[in-house]
């Protein structure tokens, strides 16, 4: 339960139909595995104390009876358990004489409350409307198990001792109406929401049914944990398969099918609630909660769970802006281009830009803007001849990169021009009586000025404008000089951050059709990351970026779950000792979280006046978009939360 996260699992027992006895022992030991799991929130099938198809023997007291003494017997034997557990069972409500397909929400011996099935399916198989009756309307008290328990599907369940954990409940078809009710259950705060289910097994349903999780889970920004019937069901029309699914906010965290047993992965209700509160679309300014969940007629049951740490087991991708799924990755990177050439192509109409002015030093960032521009122009269906790729060697230029950016041009079909600004670079500095023996920040910065300078005359030549190539990485760090690459007339990496720029120009070299520009994107894709504004050693690169502001793929992490997620420094540390387990040990990546941010506060004044760019994903620095932030805001308090771990 720190950090926000809560491990649950859906459970699919081996029963016997109508055996309760035998069910409630296998749903004990289910329940007792699962806490040793630590696991703290279970979600058991439709049903599961009696079978579901039972049929007319639902009609029977003797089996009602039975599953009230297995439901009996469930509470004496978990009392211990640190365990809420949803349990499937019918129930007779004997004010209106009527049964109801249910859910006994159990933990510590006590039944917090009774959800019945709000939608009631008379169609095919299922024609439950024989047995049980719809409980949309229901709000009782029923005696079950020797207590009294409300009855009602418009419950939720909140944990005092983790304010964000709220649960909500609904059964199989529920999922399936028009108006589900976990729609209102979400209003009214709920962040997870558990299923029990029984669905039949026929070909095809699998995917729609995984579909169909995964997008209420995205549409209500919940956990959902979807628990399915399997072994031991009645197969003399159905089959069921126990096809368990555990989903967050429309990613799938875990799944199993044709099996028996515990599926079990981390809800992070932490996350989930702020994305709430960044949304609004669950809040109701004028109303307090409770005036809210009153309003929307749902009522709250409080509970407690001991107060643990979670182990994780859910996938934490250690590059969060790359997709998971390779069979998605060319889409993914299509559209990614595809948006910033938009954006680019809209501006060049805009401004009846005559020319596209681009500085290629051989790297990745310029590389990618280059592969941009190009698309835009293709968009647009203007000769690339007319876009003007310069070169601007000096000082700390190798001829490996000077090569490939030649090459790169030339593969491109655009402009190439030549420009070496060293002698500009001495004259200025006999001007300013900075020494050539002092490799300062002065003697790095007026290289990256000059370029910039030479960059925007060109275009004031042509009539054009200047494409900027820094990208979302370098911009989160300050790493970029101000008023030199920081600047230009439209940025198409602006959002980019540098673990998807890598991905995107390996992307172009696998799918393009020149074998030439393929080899030049490969080379340039295995040259360190660098500046070049130091003199080479020996012909070769002697300023590598990573070396000096630390590795990108850390510091894209910490960006991704820093800006998106708005998780504190402590978590985040968790998640990359987790996601980069292996790779980096723990005071390395304390060491580079801290210089994070650092760099991240101090150098927000760069971010404050920004060119223009194409917003791709959904972490952006724009300081009229996704991040406002203050220049003189203060690290303090994040950087005393790494200094306490």
């Amino acid at each position: 339960m720190k950090d926000g996260f809560i491990k649950v699992a859906a459970g699919t027992p081996r029963i016997r139909v109508a055996d309760c006895a035998y069910n409630a022992g296998q749903i004990i030991s289910l329940m007792k595995e699962a806490a040793a799991e630590g696991v703290k929130v279970l979600c058991l099938p439709e049903l599961c104390l009696t079978g579901y198809t039972c049929a007319d023997l639902f009609l029977q007291p003797t089996l009602l009876r039975g599953a009230e003494a297995g439901l009996a017997a469930i509470l004496e034997e978990t009392r211990e358990l640190d365990l809420l557990t949803a349990v499937g069972l019918p129930v007779v409500n004997k004010w209106d004489n009527k049964m109801y397909n249910c859910a006994a929400v159990i933990l510590k011996g006590e039944i917090l409350g009774l959800i019945p099935k709000t939608y009631i399916p008379n169609y095919g198989e299922f024609y439950e409307g024989r047995w049980f009756a719809s409980g949309k309307e229901l709000d009782a008290t029923v005696e079950l198990c020797s207590q009294r328990v409300w009855m009602s599907p418009n419950a939720v369940f909140a944990c005092e001792t983790m304010p964000d954990l709220v649960i909500g409940v609904e059964l199989c078809e529920d999922l399936w109406a028009p108006e589900p009710p976990s729609t209102t259950l979400a209003r009214a705060g709920a962040v997870l929401i558990l299923n029990l289910s029984a669905s039949d097994e026929v070909v095809g349903k699998a995917d729609y049914r995984r579909r169909l999780v995964t997008g209420q889970s995205a549409r209500r920004v919940c956990g959902y944990v979807y628990a399915d019937a399997g072994e031991g069901e009645s197969t003399t029309d159905l089959v069921f398969a126990g096809h368990d699914l555990i989903a967050e906010n429309g990613t799938l965290l875990a799944e199993r099918k044709f099996a028996t047993g515990l599926t079990v992965s981390e809800i992070d209700v932490e996350k989930l609630a702020y994305e709430r509160r960044r949304m609004n679309t669950f809040t109701a300014p004028e109303a307090t909660p409770m005036e809210k969940v009153h309003a929307i007629g749902v009522g709250w049951v409080s509970f407690s769970l001991a107060r643990e740490k979670t182990a994780l087991t859910r996938p934490v991708s250690d590059a969060p802006f790359i997709p998971e799924d390779n069979a998605e990755r060319g889409e993914r990177c299509e559209e990614i281009l595809t948006i910033a050439a938009l954006g680019l192509k809209r501006r060049l109409e805009h401004t009846h830009a005559k020319c596209a002015v681009i500085g290629l030093s051989g790297g990745l960032d310029s590389t990618l803007a280059l592969l941009i521009t190009a698309r835009a122009y293709d968009l647009l269906g203007w000769d690339r001849g007319d876009i003007l790729a310069v070169t601007m060697p000096c000082f700390g230029t190798t001829a490996r990169t000077k090569s490939n950016a030649v090459k790169l041009a030339e593969s491109l079909g655009t402009g190439l021009q030549t420009v070496d600004i060293g002698k500009a670079v001495e004259q200025h500095f006999a001007d300013i009586g900075q020494s050539m023996d002092d490799h300062d920040v002065t003697f790095e910065n007026a290289q990256a000025r000059e370029r910039t300078q030479v960059l925007m005359d060109l275009a004031n030549q042509r009539g054009g404008m200047v494409i900027g190539t820094g990208d979302l990485s370098e911009l989160a760090l300050g790493w970029a000089t101000y008023n030199g690459d920081h600047m230009s007339m439209y940025g198409v990496n602006a959002s980019i951050p540098k673990t998807l720029v890598r991905h995107l120009v390996s992307y172009a070299a696998e799918t393009g059709a020149d074998p030439v520009l393929s080899g030049v994107l490969r080379d340039i894709l295995d040259t360190p990351v660098s500046p070049e504004l130091l003199p080479p050693k020996d012909g070769e690169i002697a300023q590598r970026t990573e070396d000096l502001v630390g590795p990108y793929e850390l510091h894209d992490f910490f960006l991704y779950y820093a800006l998106r997620w708005a998780f504190p420094p402590k978590k985040i540390f968790r998640l990359a000792q987790y996601a980069f387990a292996g790779a980096y040990d723990r005071e390395t990546i304390l060491k580079w979280l801290k210089n994070f941010y650092r760099r991240f506060f101090a150098q927000q004044f760069k971010r404050s006046c920004l060119p223009d760019g194409p917003k791709v994903g959904s972490v952006t620095l724009s300081p009229r978009g996704d991040w406002r932030m203050p220049s003189d805001a203060v690290a303090a308090l994040w950087l005393e939360e790494l200094e306490n771990l």
